[in-house]
């Protein structure tokens, strides 16, 4: 056998594993991935239901969002972190958290950490599979649409 065939083989055959990965999975995985990691920056913004008082200290002396008063910036952090990483997990309202913690990753990476790229693209690559193809079949807004959605006339 040739190194031509050789490679063309194993290529062929990693192309057929690739294409053996359900997309499901791979938007289920990345959905869990990025919501960990927003999740827990959340988690160490509060104490119980309140936000620490080095929470408000961040976002006034540190972070200094533009456009918004860093008091309600460590508010809307914290509720989006939160709220973002659940609609994530659960699969409900997949898109629109996506949409939100990219967002929230674009701020980051353009006025609090720009020298955080390495890790902002990943999570940014996450969220961007999540907004292309959607939360996969493991999630509340594939089995909502399903119920939604009437079979076709040929299907009943």
């Amino acid at each position: 056998m040739s190194i031509r065939s050789l490679i063309e083989t194993g290529v062929e055959s990693g192309l057929a594993a690739a294409n053996a990965i359900p997309q499901s999975f791979v938007s289920l995985v990345a959905r869990v991935a990025v919501a960990g990691v927003f999740w827990r920056s959340g988690q160490t913004k509060v104490d119980g239901w309140s936000l620490k008082e080095s929470t408000f200290y961040l976002f006034r002396e540190e972070y200094k969002v533009p456009l918004l008063p860093p008091d309600l910036a460590a508010y809307l952090a914290t509720i989006a972190e939160h709220a973002f990483s659940v609609g994530l997990i659960i699969g409900l309202g997949s898109r629109l958290s996506a949409l939100g913690l990219l967002a929230m990753t674009a701020v980051i990476q353009l006025f609090v950490f720009p020298s955080g790229w390495p890790d902002h693209i990943l999570w940014a690559t996450a969220l961007l599979v999540v907004l292309a193809r959607g939360p996969g079949a493991v999630s509340l807004d594939h089995l909502l649409f399903r119920l939604a959605t009437p079979a076709p006339a040929f299907a009943r």
